[in-house]
């Protein structure tokens, strides 16, 4: 495990912060995203923002390098291109609530505060399943609000969770993933990576915060963008972790 930093230190407490106050990272109050509503049987679901010190692979983005948050890295997947839903799109380890995680309204007691046991026993789970990472070694810090995702019809809950015994990880089922990798917080935030990827449903045209970044394992570049785009940037902005970049460049989704 690599040794925690000055640096890192400061920035799980900003973390534990965020976690703290997460009713108060608001989704849905800059640019216009949802499609549709969800309907009285949608499915409860959580993801996994996990942040860990910085891997031995470094940002090529050195500018605004200093401070918190500047030497961690945030794990992603790429889903299948075969999946029905959201096929080939970045993503936070994380899937539906399965009945071994629980009844829902049962709480257990995190740094945060009280948080849903089911959604955190359920984003733990995926993300073993899907990168084979030891769940052992996450402190869960809290949750944010619930997030309704219309187009699956899911309503998932953001669990952030401190890497602080790290383990190996990589795609444990092909089916279900085509990568999994870390990036760096100074690649999130990197001016030249970020613009706002646009989807068009008749006449209107609905955008999100977008992110392409490199995966070093591979050398391919991917983009972050639609519900984890959003929750990213939500993230990078209520811990003031961003720096200015252009509002006004819109780019097709990738499809």
């Amino acid at each position: 495990m690599k040794p925690t930093s000055p640096g890192s230190v400061d920035a799980r407490e900003q973390l534990l912060t965020l976690a703290q106050e997460g009713h108060t990272v608001y989704m849905e109050d800059r640019e216009p995203w949802r499609i549709g509503k969800l309907t009285d049987d949608y499915r409860q679901s959580a993801v996994l923002i996990l942040f860990g010190a910085l891997d031995e692979i470094p940002s090529r983005y050195h500018e605004h390098g200093e401070g918190p948050g500047r030497d961690l890295d945030v794990l992603l997947v790429q889903r299948s291109a075969t999946l029905r839903s959201h096929p080939g799109q970045v993503a936070f380890p994380g899937g539906r609530l399965d009945p071994p995680d629980g009844d829902v309204g049962e709480v257990m007691t995190v740094p945060g505060g009280e948080v849903s046991a089911p959604h955190v026993r359920g984003a733990l789970r995926e993300a073993h399943e899907e990168t084979g990472l030891d769940p052992q070694g996450v402190e869960v810090l809290g949750t944010l609000n619930p997030v309704p995702l219309p187009i699956s019809n899911h309503m998932v809950t953001p669990v952030i969770g401190w890497w602080q015994s790290q383990s190996e990880v990589d795609v444990v089922d092909h089916a279900e993933s085509s990568l999994v990798f870390r990036v760096p917080v100074l690649d999130l935030i990197n001016p030249a990576h970020r613009y706002y990827a646009t989807v068009t449903r008749g006449n209107e045209t609905y955008k999100s915060p977008a992110f392409d970044v490199r995966v070093n394992e591979t050398g391919e570049t991917v983009t972050v963008w639609g519900f984890t785009g959003i929750v990213i940037d939500r993230i990078l902005e209520w811990l003031d972790w961003s720096v200015e970049w252009d509002h006004n460049d819109e780019r097709p989704a990738p499809m």
